[in-house]
């Protein structure tokens, strides 16, 4: 595809659940700025090769921005409009991440694992106990990062249906209307925002307590609103995002059981195969949207102020410049620079809690159910529609 001869529709189609759109490969070759019609309607460019996407998440002059395209007319006013409640540029938003981050370090995720480990083991026996074949999504994939973003914030595990539907419509692109978004939405600010007046009066071992207490101490804490946004960010991060990835990395390792075997062969490779898990996720929703706040130049091509730009960092992952024989998963590569966490100052700031999590879960899986395998064929696998993280509606498995 060189050059791009029309307009593509975005979000790409995919031939196959785990399998990358044709026009990824086409579209770096040729065309890495791409002219795309986002859900909306809207024109966009779409990058897709490692060095513009990396470069683009790190320029400052790209301006956050994760509504580009993606609402539809007359959601623009939600109330629970997380872009406009957490800083997202200069001085405020380092100070934002360097409040929030320490929720989120090494140390702090070498305390959780002991308890990841057991929500996961008595997730596991729960799902033996119903017998096979099971989803392991459902059974597994979604509670595990439920149970622990819960606990963190404080929130009760019980409500978890309700966050799940708050979370699906604000990540979804395409199911719900402009007055569902904002309903929901206003539910959503409302419960959280009850929470937190909650914790002001009785607070307790959890991240919004903390945030509350520092802000009274020290002075030097995060504003109503923003610690709404926070909060409601991290749930919904918690739920789609890690639940989703837990149910494509064991469908890409089982989808070729000799992928499964070598893991039981030798389990020390766990981390750096959710690194290659993460890499070579092909469903991996919408990517991130950046507006430039002045003229520039991509790859060769002059861009002008206001532009909105779409990354995709799974069409990066797969960048041959960077990544040998890029198809294949190699459940041994080292090192392994991808792009699923972002780039940056907006890099995924939970990212260290989600590697965890994915870790907990492969590492158990493998001691408890290590004759594991897909109840389906993979190609009959069902991605979920339009959610911009991406995911799979099911994962069938047996044992």
């Amino acid at each position: 595809m060189s050059p791009q001869e029309h307009t593509l529709q975005y979000p790409l189609t995919q031939t196959a659940p785990l399998e990358p759109p044709q026009e990824w490969d086409e579209l770096r070759r040729g065309c890495p700025v791409a002219d795309v019609h986002l859900p909306n309607g809207a024109p966009a460019k779409l990058l897709t090769r490692h060095e513009d996407v990396k470069a683009t998440l790190a320029d400052p002059r790209f301006v956050r921005d994760i509504r580009v395209g993606t609402r539809p007319e007359g959601a623009e006013d939600d109330p629970g409009d997380l872009t406009r409640m957490v800083p997202s540029t200069g001085e405020e938003h380092l100070r934002w991440r360097r409040l929030v981050g320490r929720w989120f370090t090494a140390k702090r995720m070498k305390q959780l694992r002991p308890g990841m480990e057991q929500i996961a083991e008595d997730l596991i026996e729960a799902m033996v106990a119903s017998g096979p074949p099971a989803d392991l999504k459902a059974g597994l994939g979604f509670p595990l990062p439920v149970f622990v973003i819960c606990d963190m914030l404080g929130v009760p595990a019980r409500d978890r249906e309700r966050f799940s539907r708050w979370s699906d419509i604000l990540l979804n692109l395409t199911r719900y209307t402009g007055q569902e978004m904002r309903e929901s939405q206003q539910e959503f600010v409302a419960y959280m925002s009850g929470h937190i007046e909650a914790k002001k009066t009785a607070p307790a071992d959890d991240l919004i307590s903390a945030l509350i207490e520092q802000r009274e101490t020290e002075g030097d804490g995060l504003g109503d609103t923003e610690l709404l946004g926070t909060a409601m960010g991290l749930l919904v991060a918690g739920h789609e995002t890690t639940a989703n990835m837990i149910g494509k990395m064991v469908a890409m390792l089982l989808a070729d059981r000799s992928r499964w075997e070598r893991l039981l062969e030798d389990p020390s490779k766990v981390r750096t195969a959710v690194e290659e898990s993460l890499r070579a996720d092909a469903n991996a929703g919408f990517g991130l949207s950046r507006v430039l706040s002045e003229d520039t130049e991509v790859a060769g091509e002059h861009l002008p102020e206001g532009t909105p730009v779409v990354c995709s960092m799974a069409a990066a992952n797969r960048d041959e410049r960077v990544f040998t024989d890029p198809g294949n998963m190699d459940l041994h590569r080292v090192p392994n620079p991808h792009l699923s966490f972002g780039a940056g100052a907006h890099s995924c700031l939970g990212q260290a809690l989600a590697r965890t999590e994915l870790q907990v879960t492969l590492e158990v899986l493998l001691r408890k159910l290590p004759t594991l395998e897909l109840a389906v064929p993979p190609e009959e696998l069902e991605p979920v529609e339009g959610l911009l993280v991406g995911g799979l509606r099911e994962v069938p498995v047996r044992w």
